[in-house]
């Protein structure tokens, strides 16, 4: 039985300090029984001699210092783990919230994970088809990458987000997919979309989903992805599922982490957030992968809002430093209502290359690809100058661009949310944007491929 202590000190906020402890460590959970009989949950932040310094997961209310017990478990945080987790809801602390059963767990594994040796770590290689052209065609995602998701306030992440959890798959191949959605703080409103959504497609059956309202303690939001990375885990590399982990949104998270790091006033690094706020989110996003000998892989998307629409804010910026690209969400191309809104410019995989060509996609993609890219900032080009010196002032050939641009804008990245393209109509839709450019233009692809697809028009 687990010693009970009377010894509360003080609550300040959600932290609470407990004196006179021992033999507890760091991470411990630990549960404080009220006068009432009522039980919340907290953990140990720090110890220093016989205090504990605790963190509850609940509010503070009604604590009273004299009449309140703390208990410790001598365990972490832990997820009870199965497959009946597929298709089913559950909060940030992994408790059902679907009004389902109880999960009966196969076993039960430390939410904080244990970290991927690199040594052990598989090269991605395989292509993942989202149904989203502007990923698929030009930033393409890998199965075993972090890939995440700029988006700003406003902009309509949480559609595309959905839109991806419904269509990803891996092609040509029967290994079971599954997806693991987290949501960090997110309103009830929001919450529900997404589970209406899944609900709607049938895309519920191979998804686990934990949802941290934004009314719910900053404290079960820093839980909420690591009980979802710990899911995922499980189902790959235990079950040997491909995994698709999506978890919006990063800056609730961060924020959270923020609050909490405040209360222990602790020494803030840039605009506030801890100074080890790198070292936080690379322990989440690391957690993605391939391992040699397994079969399953984790591949994640997270999703996050830049502050100000500023990508040198702290959030973006370590994120980027830590994944492998971004997908860029443009205030400016929602304006224009291309949905979704992704700016394929900036935008970047820096894994595509090695998910494209013979085999996996098509032998054309890299050389379309590069081509869309360089004729797409060109049309941009042209317009701007446009703008400023008026049409008379281009060339034919720079009218070209400016007409190819806006297509490829209306008709290559607006899709809607609803539509799911296959790589190979993805990879027409290119060839017949390419085809408003004489073929002479088109000097990044290689005679063989414009034999066979370039559309010849009466230029």
């Amino acid at each position: 039985m687990p010693k009970e202590y009377r010894t509360i000190e003080e609550v300040a906020g959600p932290l609470m300090l407990v004196k006179g402890v021992e033999n507890i460590s760091y991470d411990e959970l630990g549960e404080i029984e009220l006068a009432s009989g009522e039980t919340r949950r907290c953990k140990v932040l720090e110890i220093d001699g016989g205090n504990a310094l605790v963190q509850l997961f609940e509010s503070s209310t009604g604590i009273n210092l004299a009449s309140s017990k703390v208990r410790f478990l001598g365990r972490s945080m832990e997820l009870g783990v199965s497959d009946d987790m597929l298709g089913r809801v559950f909060d940030g602390l992994g408790n059902p919230i679907d009004n389902g059963p109880d999960i009966i767990p196969e076993k039960r594994l430390d939410i904080n994970g244990l970290p991927m040796n690199p040594a052990a770590r598989n090269y991605p290689q395989e292509f993942i088809q989202t149904g989203v052209s502007a990923i698929d065609g030009l930033n393409t995602l890998v199965r075993g990458q972090k890939l995440p998701i700029f988006s700003a306030s406003g902009l309509p992440h949480a559609q595309l987000a959905a839109q991806i959890a419904r269509q990803a798959k891996v092609r040509g191949t029967s290994e079971p997919f599954a997806v693991v959605f987290a949501a960090m703080g997110i309103t009830f409103e929001e919450s529900n979309f997404f589970i209406e959504s899944f609900k709607e497609t049938g895309a519920i059956d191979r998804t686990v989903m934990f949802v941290n309202l934004a009314n719910d303690p900053a404290i079960e939001r820093i839980s909420t992805p690591r009980m979802a990375l710990t899911a995922a885990e499980y189902l790959a590399f235990d079950k040997g599922m491909h995994v698709l982990v999506i978890l919006t949104d990063i800056t609730n998270y961060a924020d959270a982490l923020r609050e909490v790091s405040a209360a222990r006033k602790e020494v803030p690094g840039r605009r506030g957030y801890p100074g080890y706020m790198y070292t936080d989110l690379a322990t989440m996003y690391e957690r993605a992968g391939r391992q040699t000998g397994k079969n399953g892989s984790i591949t994640m998307i997270p999703i996050l809002t830049m502050p100000e629409d500023d990508k040198t804010h702290p959030i973006p910026d370590l994120t980027g430093y830590i994944t492998e690209g971004q997908i860029i969400l443009s205030r400016e191309l929602y304006r224009k209502n291309v949905m979704p809104p992704i700016d394929v410019l900036p935008s970047l995989s820096r894994l595509k290359d090695k998910g494209i060509g013979e085999g996996k996609t098509r032998a054309d993609h890299a050389n379309t690809m590069n081509q869309l890219f360089a004729a797409y900032a060109r049309g941009k080009d042209a317009k701007e100058l446009m703008v400023v010196l008026g049409e008379a002032a281009l060339t034919d050939m720079d009218k070209l661009y400016a007409k190819f641009a806006d297509e490829f804008e209306k008709v290559y990245v607006s899709q809607g949310y609803n539509t799911d393209r296959s790589i190979e109509e993805t990879l027409e839709i290119g060839w017949k944007l390419l085809s408003i450019l004489p073929r002479s233009e088109l000097k990044r692809i290689k005679d063989e491929y414009l034999d066979k697809y370039y559309i010849e028009d009466d230029k």
